[in-house]
């Protein structure tokens, strides 16, 4: 079986230090969307919370050897199974983090909580809600 996926967009932010955890990011940026996709953030509401989903293109390839790793590559803790912890080298390189959506303008999603380096593709967006 064969899975493909098409970018909705692409990650910026002038942040020069990226956390490696969304839950303890401050860094703003933004979610520019591609105008053929433009249609589906209409709902989309300042001061909520929505889920990104995206691909981490500049992970280092993944390999068995990568299926147990220190956690955020800290050697003093004990290695952990790669689908327990937030890990950028996993199978298929998907990540996922939640952020606050501060404004919109157009095809541009105004966010806080950054944990992904500018240039990141975009999967995919989903509601935050439990």
């Amino acid at each position: 079986m064969k899975i493909e996926m098409t970018p909705i967009g692409t990650i910026h932010t002038k942040a020069a230090e990226i956390p490696k955890f969304w839950s303890s990011s401050g860094v703003e940026g933004t979610l520019v969307i591609d105008d053929e996709y433009l249609e589906g953030i209409q709902d989309i509401k300042t001061n909520e919370q929505i889920v990104v989903l995206f691909y981490f293109h500049k992970s280092t390839p993944f390999s068995p050897a990568s299926l147990t790793q220190h956690p955020r590559g800290d050697l003093s803790r004990k290695k952990t199974g790669v689908f327990s912890i937030s890990s950028p080298i996993r199978p298929n390189h998907i990540g996922m983090s939640v952020v606050e959506v501060t404004g919109i303008s157009e095809n541009a999603i105004s966010v806080k909580g950054l944990d992904m380096i500018d240039g990141t593709p975009i999967l995919d967006i989903k509601p935050y809600r439990f």
